[in-house]
């Protein structure tokens, strides 16, 4: 019997869990496939262990796993396969196949534009647009999101658009923002970021620190959260999960 796995990376908000929880259950309404689970990488449960054994004593045979992630980075590459082997090893007979992440997509140009427009009524020529990432020492995790950035400016013709990070990467989202100092009229802030958390906590404070002591102007737009366009991605990720082997893990 085949079954469905989603994994996304958990925080220890409760807000955060179940943004994240109703997102996938709003996506798969329409996926039919008998055994559906939802579990967290970390920071949260039910764990990629209990959804695992979850999806088996339902009496799933096949196991397709579908990271909510929106970059592959180490979680995706190293942490979420090994968890995922483990387990492997303990049911020979089940086939497990892992998906990918979210990642570089023509049609969340559109929905971070969409972002933008609902924070700021306009861009002028002289305004600024830091596209924030999660960040990780993964240098592919820069490259798509530096890809991502690029896409949207191509797209919109915004004047000014650079790519930075919370943590793991550079250039760094506060260092990236004291440097705009002076330089532009407006500053507009774009969490690449699924849903609430820690993160977007510590952006709201560091962006208010940095307005009081440099009187400059920063929009803080919404994270991605749940919407059609991300929908549907993820539905593009759920059925390329269902149809090929190329991921299985033996």
């Amino acid at each position: 019997m085949k079954a469905l796995l989603f994994i996304c990376h958990g925080t220890r908000l409760q807000k955060g869990r179940y943004e994240a929880e109703e997102f996938v259950k709003q996506c798969i309404n329409s996926v039919a496939v008998p055994i559906k689970e939802v579990c967290f990488l970390e920071l949260a449960e039910p764990s990629i262990s209990q959804g695992f054994n979850a999806c088996i004593q339902k009496g799933a045979t096949s196991i397709s796993v579908v990271p909510v992630f929106l970059l592959s980075a180490n979680h995706i590459k190293i942490d979420i396969p090994k968890v995922l082997k483990c387990l492997k090893s303990q049911y020979p007979e089940t086939e497990v196949i892992l998906g990918r992440e979210l990642g570089v997509h023509d049609a969340l140009s559109h929905l971070l534009w969409e972002r933008i427009m609902n924070g700021v009524a306009s861009l002028s020529n002289n305004s600024h647009v830091l596209l924030v990432g999660r960040g990780s020492s993964d240098p592919d995790v820069k490259r798509d999101l530096e890809i991502i950035a690029s896409n949207l400016q191509q797209h919109y013709g915004i004047p000014s658009i650079q790519a930075c990070f919370l943590t793991g990467s550079v250039p760094s989202f506060e260092e990236v923002l004291w440097n705009s100092q002076n330089s532009y009229d407006q500053v507009v802030v774009v969490p690449y970021l699924l849903f609430s958390g820690l993160l977007i906590n510590g952006m709201k404070l560091t962006t208010k620190r940095y307005m009081e002591l440099s009187k400059q102007e920063v929009i803080l737009c919404e994270t991605l959260g749940y919407h059609p366009i991300l929908r549907e991605v993820l539905l593009t990720r759920i059925k390329e999960t269902l149809q090929t082997k190329e991921f299985a893990i033996f």
